[in-house]
């Protein structure tokens, strides 16, 4: 996952300067462990400031609005309680060329801020610390003890300090051509590399896509880069600088007043006069502003928010930097909230599909087990007739035994044929009867006992290996309707009581998941159930009168319904294409051909106390669907619809 650097964290800054400072803060609401959204209104509008401390998708951006379900952590209160009502006044960065952010809130603009809000994008070290006036901390998404770090505590009460400075060289726009080129090619090496550890600043897909930009291949050696390829390569330096720069002159120049004064890309000759105190409280620091960038002719009133940086998507991920583009987006805010929400929505997806599917293995596995264990007790219950039998032909035989006999042969009552039953020589013929009789109602109470467990397990591997046949078809993301999907099956186990709750809150999604939507060869829409609750809500809520309800015979699948309205008759082709689709969506879809059934709705009917996605139905039809044509049909439309955006 791509990470937010400088250059994006100062990309994302300069929008939200522009467009949402100064704003009100109406409303806090957690989302997960890791995100905030802070509702901020703005004499323009209303939008949801989406604040991660993730370690992997730390991030400031506008973002969606979030799912409504109730918000019980206590973090979000305590945010919200400390500053509702207040507006946010200010967005300052508190250390040169460092990836933390002052978010300053006051009663109302132009007032000495009340709060300060400092989010910390830092990778795995992110977090996010609210402070009072005097930068003592009153909370903090994440306390870190002595016992867990000896560099940097942060607790409540105490005294908010900055993170260890980072060191190396700082980028300059006044460095010249000679001195830039002779540090990065001083030590031999990938030249997207040597850039990485001469200067401080950027991150691996910055320097990677600037030296594409510069027509490179990344992990060329420095050694072998001619003298014109330095030239394109330090063109692309001094155009990621000068972006900065402007960006910096666009929000000095537009921000609202601020007790603080600008700490980022200052002109390097400064004098003790020039250097700015850092208010920590009681832990103030002087520290040199850095970033020797000079103003090239720069007209600040000419600059604007869509020209100082270009964000679009790449191949490998985003940029905003106008470099290695395949499709330009709207803005940053947008840009970063698609990006790492798609990407966190694709590491759940993984994570939770990987652990359904074990979940499931295991409980098959076991079930089966248990079925073949019932199974074999059965066919050993098979046998008490012929222990009866065999103890009637003792008791009819008494006479043709005699002491310490420890088998006789005798004829069958009905084919005549000779029939040897092992004795107990230590007992007479009578006692090796009664023996045969109590064996026979043993075995009779086994399979009375054993028949409804068995039929119990088999029930319960059906229901399994109907979830199973919907894991198996949703194995990748594509959408959030895919996620959505596939926490509604874990929701279901858990009321099932196969998985048990998480402790932890997993992100929430609000809207319920909808089922697949095909058109057939006629015209008519055709819905295929993805999970178990949209079965249910396809086959008993959704199918009318005039529907045609399809499933894999004896085969775990998905519901399918055809709609059909009054007066209107589904053709042959159409009842093919809505097989073939059944037959896709089903645990035979290896298979050439698989029976599929459909009838009326109203034959459909859900056995009581059964589990979800359990039917049974009559006055059934049957088609021969083909796993095959259904695939095609699949692809077909995702093509077309790729087409159409």
């Amino acid at each position: 996952m791509q990470p937010v650097d400088y250059t994006t964290l100062t990309a994302a800054c300069s929008e939200l300067r522009a467009t949402w400072v100064p704003g009100r803060t109406e409303q806090v609401y957690q989302r997960d462990r890791y995100t905030i959204a802070i509702a901020l209104r703005t004499l323009n509008g209303r939008g949801w400031l989406t604040i991660c401390w993730h370690p992997q998708a730390a991030r400031i951006c506008i973002g969606d609005p979030p799912p409504r379900v109730p918000d019980t952590f206590t973090f979000s209160d305590q945010l919200r309680h400390q500053l509702g009502g207040f507006a946010l006044i200010a967005i300052e960065t508190i250390a040169p060329w460092e990836r933390v952010l002052d978010l300053q809130f006051a009663k109302r603009p132009g007032e000495a801020p009340t709060w300060h809000l400092y989010v910390e994008i830092i990778g795995k070290y992110s977090n996010l610390i609210l402070t009072d006036a005097d930068n003592l901390i009153v909370t903090t998404a994440h306390q870190v003890s002595n016992q867990q770090s000896t560099v940097r505590t942060i607790q409540t009460g105490q005294p908010y300090e900055l993170p260890p400075a980072l060191t190396g060289t700082t980028p300059s726009l006044t460095e010249p051509y000679q001195s830039w080129q002779e540090r990065v090619s001083l030590i031999p090496g990938a030249v997207a590399h040597q850039l990485l550890k001469s200067y401080r600043g950027l991150s691996p897909t910055l320097a990677r896509s600037m030296v594409q930009a510069a027509g490179l291949d990344p992990k060329q050696s420095t050694e072998t880069l001619e003298e014109s390829d330095w030239q394109n390569l330090f063109q692309r330096w001094q155009q990621w600088l000068q972006t900065l720069l402007n960006a910096s002159k666009f929000s000095t120049d537009n921000r609202q007043p601020s007790n603080l004064q600008p700490s980022n890309l200052q002109p390097s000759n400064l004098q003790p006069s020039n250097l700015q105190p850092v208010n920590l409280g009681q832990k103030a620091t002087l520290r040199e502003q850095p970033a020797n960038l000079q103003p090239a002719n720069l007209q600040p009133a000419n600059l604007k928010p869509a020209n100082l940086f270009q964000p679009g998507w790449t191949n490998q991920g985003y940029t905003v930097m106008d470099w290695g583009i395949v499709k330009p987006a709207e803005n940053i805010q947008t840009l970063l909230n698609s990006y790492y929400t798609n990407q966190l929505n694709q590491h759940e997806f993984a994570r939770l599909h990987n652990q359904l599917t074990q979940k499931l293995n295991n409980n098959l596995r076991k079930l089966r087990q248990k079925a073949s264990s019932f199974k074999e007790r059965l066919q050993q219950s098979d046998q008490a007739d012929q222990s009866r039998e065999k103890a009637d032909l003792l008791m009819a035989y008494l006479q043709d035994w005699q002491p310490g006999m420890k088998s006789i042969t005798l004829p069958d009552f009905e084919t005549n044929q000779p029939v040897k039953i092992p004795l107990n020589p230590e007992k007479n013929a009578v006692q090796n009867a009664q023996a045969f009789y109590k064996r026979h109602q043993k075995l009779k109470r086994t399979r009375d006992a054993v028949e409804p467990l068995l039929k119990e397990v088999q029930e319960e591997i059906q229901y399994l290996e109907q979830v199973e046949a919907s894991l198996t078809q949703l194995n990748t993301y594509n959408t959030l309707d895919d996620l959505q999907t596939l926490q509604e099956i874990r929701e279901e186990l858990i009321g099932q009581g196969y998985l048990e709750a998480s402790a932890q809150r997993s992100r929430n999604l609000s809207d319920v998941s909808q089922p697949y939507r095909y058109q057939t060869p006629s015209g008519f829409e055709l819905l295929i159930g993805r999970n178990n609750r949209q079965n249910d809500q396809l086959t008993f809520r959704t199918a009318g009168d005039y529907d045609l309800w399809f499933h894999t015979q004896e085969i775990a699948g998905s519901h399918v319904l055809l709609r059909l309205e009054p007066g209107t008759v589904a053709d042959p082709a159409d009842l093919q294409f809505a097989a073939d689709l059944a037959a896709y969506n089903s645990r035979g879809c290896q298979s050439e051909q698989v029976p599929v059934v459909y009838t009326k709705p109203k034959y459909v009917y859900k056995p009581k106390g059964a589990k979800p996605g359990m039917a049974i139905y009559k006055h059934e039809q049957i088609l021969w669907g083909r796993p095959d044509q259904g695939r095609d049909y699949v692809m077909k439309s995702a093509s077309t619809k790729k087409c159409k955006l």
